[in-house]
């Protein structure tokens, strides 16, 4: 069934995580981290259109359902998030999403700014991963070289949280690692251009990052099942910069 299902046993602390499945069956799954706002409109609205596209979706609440509206509430919000908590959050959901695709359908991990970094790390906790994407965030560290699945970045042209040079050692630590990694600027955006709440939104950008990143699944996430897609319509660690928690 669709819709949001309690996330959480003895070991992982309870929080709740939004599913939208794929028409087709052995469809290959993708884990959509939220920004620093939290699980809202503009998260769930996005994994409906990456169903739509033909996967099956997960997202977790990092938040335990709170979602911020302003930059001030949500810098104190993802300031306050325990670390080891979120961490456990973002695996329970990788597994949640292997559990209900079954062993044969391969998942990926997308992260939104703050959610960029769990889309970058989950990959070197859970090797059933088989490709990262992330919309302006970034990570560093010693994930980078414990993973090996190829990336995909979306990136803004004019961005304080994820500035040029900050991108640019992303990218290079990445091809350090000899990891694949694809990296697209968005000529006259800044940061949350692909999230239509916020003022900075640009759908131009926004929707050919989404075409992109529909095309790069589509490719790395092949090999798990025969089944045509249908036409598609219309970790906060150590090295982490504070500018990928948003």
């Amino acid at each position: 069934m669709d819709g949001f299902e309690r996330l959480g046993n003895g070991a992982v602390p309870a929080s709740r995580i939004y599913i939208r499945a794929a028409i087709r069956p052995g469809a290959p799954g993708i884990v959509v981290f939220h920004p620093w706002w939290g699980l809202n409109e503009d998260t769930i609205a996005y994994a409906d259109r990456l169903a739509d596209a033909g996967f099956t979706v997960v997202a977790p609440d990092m938040y335990g359902g709170a979602v911020e509206t302003t930059v001030e509430g949500a810098e104190a919000r993802s300031s306050s998030v325990n670390e080891d908590t979120a961490d456990a959050i973002a695996v329970a959901a990788v597994d949640r999403l292997a559990k209900r695709v079954g062993p044969g359908a391969p998942i990926a991990a997308l992260g939104f700014s703050m959610g960029a970094a769990w889309a970058m790390w989950t990959p070197a906790q859970r090797d059933r991963l088989a490709a990262s994407v992330v919309y302006y965030g970034s990570l560093q560290g010693p994930s980078l070289l414990r993973a090996s699945v190829p990336v995909l970045g979306h990136f803004a042209e004019s961005d304080p949280y994820e500035p040029d040079e900050g991108v640019q050692a992303f990218e290079q630590a990445l091809r350090n690692a000899a990891r694949s990694v694809t990296i697209h600027r968005y000529p006259g955006t800044g940061h949350w251009f692909a999230e239509p709440s916020r003022d900075a939104y640009r759908p131009e950008a926004a929707d050919l990052a989404f075409e992109r990143t529909v095309a790069f699944l589509r490719e790395h996430l092949a090999s798990g099942s025969d089944a045509p897609y249908p036409k598609r319509v219309g970790r906060l660690e150590e090295g982490t910069a504070d500018a990928s928690r948003r």
